[in-house]
């Protein structure tokens, strides 16, 4: 009986060796593993780049959704105005006259906010697009460069979330990717967290009119609180009248949500802000500006997460070290 030969050599060597056996498991494993790791690569990238990209089109959407909220609320007025001097029979000429003048200055009011909303928008939609050509400019040619420029974005938004602010900037302008990062964003964020260092809630309850849709959608307290600790500083300082007036204009509307931390701090108007009892003492100091600052909601502020997807820590991380391998090698 004939034995046909081993399709890769000749029949006389049918046995194979260990060490044969061994290198054909390793080369099937390198390359069974290679494409996943790469795979595993491109998705950790397209992660990172997906963050960079939302940022200045959240800010997009944001503000278009303003100025058309702006602008409708406007003109709404304005054709309430016009209506009802229209139906008015007995109007005066200078009366008249007063309307039209009083319509004449609140439309061109109008024209300057949509020049300026206009303006906003406009350099929103440049920086996305300085975002999308820069993603589509990487190729084998540039590569090297191209992940360069993508490590220094890194450190500028690694810069920006641990406060160090003019490092950040100094990088980005040497490295003319302004465009590409986004120190303003952290720059608005160190409003508020300034302004709690300080004692002043005004920035932040600015910053949560800005984002009350956002704030109500995560069912957030922060707002909440911010306004707790004016009511407690009004009490602290024996406003008294004021304390009340201010707890039925802002207050009230969260009691059917947060009663009884609303209950608590309410009963703080019965009592001196000296007292000795510990229950009504715990109202009196149960919000302050750290406690403040320390609020989830501040660190999402830092992170920019109102903007962006929650990003793994592992998408940084690894891709620093692939820059870092990708530059050295």
């Amino acid at each position: 009986m004939e034995i046909d030969p081993l399709p890769n050599g000749s029949g006389s060597n049918a046995a194979t060796s260990p060490e044969t056996a061994a290198t054909t498991t390793a080369i099937t494993v390198t390359s069974n593993t290679a494409p996943s790791s790469k795979l595993s690569h491109l998705t950790e990238s397209l992660k990172l780049e997906h963050q960079f990209l939302r940022v200045p089109f959240e800010h997009f959407k944001k503000t278009i959704r303003t100025n058309h909220r702006t602008v409708e609320k406007e003109v709404s007025a304005i054709i309430s105005s016009v209506t009802d001097v229209a139906d008015s029979d007995e109007i005066s000429k200078d009366d008249a006259i007063l309307s039209l003048t009083s319509l004449v200055s609140r439309l061109q009011g109008i024209k300057r906010k949509l020049e300026e909303g206009s303006h906003a928008e406009n350099l929103q939609a440049h920086r996305c697009r300085a975002r999308l050509d820069h993603l589509d400019s990487a190729d084998a040619e540039n590569l090297s460069e191209w992940n360069n420029v993508r490590l220094k974005r890194i450190l500028v938004d690694y810069m920006s979330r641990m406060s160090y602010y003019d490092s950040a900037m100094k990088l980005a302008e040497s490295s003319n990717i302004q465009e590409l990062v986004d120190i303003d964003v952290f720059q608005e964020a160190k409003k508020v967290i300034d302004g709690l260092r300080n004692q002043e809630v005004g920035p932040a309850l600015a910053w949560c009119a800005d984002n009350k849709s956002r704030l109500k959608k995560s069912k957030s307290k922060f707002e909440f609180q911010l306004r707790l600790q004016e009511f407690v500083e009004l009490v602290r300082a024996e406003n008294y009248m004021r304390a009340i007036s201010y707890a039925r204009r802002y207050l009230s509307p969260w009691g059917a949500t947060h009663l009884k931390e609303f209950q608590r701090v309410m009963a703080t108007l019965a009592v001196r802000s000296h007292t000795e009892c510990a229950k009504y003492k715990l109202g009196l100091v149960m919000t302050d500006f750290g406690f403040l600052i320390r609020f989830p909601v501040a660190f999402n502020l830092i992170s920019h997460r109102f903007w962006v997807v929650d990003a793994v820590a592992s998408v940084w991380i690894g891709a620093i070290h692939d820059e870092f391998q990708i530059l050295s090698g």
